[in-house]
């Protein structure tokens, strides 16, 4: 805002000249943009794009489509559906382990339910690290450490997905209306009590909704850690494309698209009938 003085017969009056942001708000903004801008031709420079590959792609994507055609529909049976199956229980067994280990963190990390300031900062630590270590890293690490095989693929879901957990968990805790729990304290309950009484019943809808969604995700990652040697369907696909049998490539495709849609569509009726 600012403002401008006018002359008028009867005197001097003053006038005020609204606009949208300050000069320091507009430098701000100036500088934000600027930055951004550098970041973009910083990073354009250092990828190094080659512009033959991209105009080329186009022509090499349908090279490989023609190259998957026919599609080997026989191979779902022989080299699929058992992986397909596999995928399923990493993802499933891999989101119920991460919820056992993500929702102490979320308690520990909530701070109107955790008052300790150190296990806040200690539970919050471990929720970020779970975060920023990419599912495919996990499963690198669990293939070193317990061998090529589901058993990696369902550790690194887990892990991954601790800091999702555990996260959204806490913010609906804090976010939490404070009467009821306020009233089983004034009453005399024990801490269980409240969890079980007053935390519980409000925080259920958000804890379904999160496993669902968590699930969800999962289904997508576990498709791939196969690629790094952690099981499921990324390893038939892996073994196809080293093999250059797109036939099979195509089956392996084809199936992880149709059970990506099939897993949305059983999320989605299953949050409208219990949510």
């Amino acid at each position: 805002m600012s403002d401008a003085i006018l002359a008028h017969p009867d005197g001097l009056l003053q006038q005020r000249i609204w606009q949208r942001h300050t000069t320091a708000q507009r430098l701000v903004r100036f500088a934000i943009w600027l930055v951004i801008a550098l970041a973009i031709v910083q990073s354009l420079r250092t990828i190094e794009v080659i512009p033959e590959f991209l105009y080329d792609a186009p022509e090499q994507m349908g090279d490989m489509l023609q190259r998957m055609w026919p599609i080997d529909w026989p191979y779902y049976a022989v080299g699929v559906h058992a992986a397909l199956v596999e995928t399923m229980h990493i993802a499933t067994l891999g989101t119920l382990l991460a919820i056992v280990l993500g929702i102490p963190f979320g308690l520990l990390v909530a701070g109107n339910l955790t008052r300790n300031k150190a296990l806040n900062f200690i539970a919050r630590v471990v929720l970020v690290s779970s975060r920023s270590v990419n599912s495919l890293v996990w499963a690198l690490l669990f293939v070193a450490v317990f061998g090529p095989g589901a058993v990696a693929g369902t550790l690194a879901i887990a892990f991954r997905s601790i800091g999702f957990v555990g996260k959204l968990v806490g913010e609906a805790i804090e976010e939490m209306p404070r009467g009821p729990i306020e009233a089983l304290q004034a009453a005399g309950a024990s801490k269980a009590s409240e969890i079980r009484y007053g935390y519980w019943p409000q925080l259920k809808p958000a804890f379904w909704s999160i496993v669902l969604l968590r699930w969800d995700i999962n289904v997508r990652e576990s498709a791939v850690l196969g690629i790094v040697g952690a099981g499921g369907i990324g390893m038939a696909l892996d073994t196809s494309l080293n093999l250059f049998q797109w036939g099979r490539v195509a089956v392996v495709l084809i199936a992880i698209f149709a059970i990506v849609i099939v897993i949305e569509v059983v999320v989605t009726q299953v949050r409208r009938r219990v949510l």
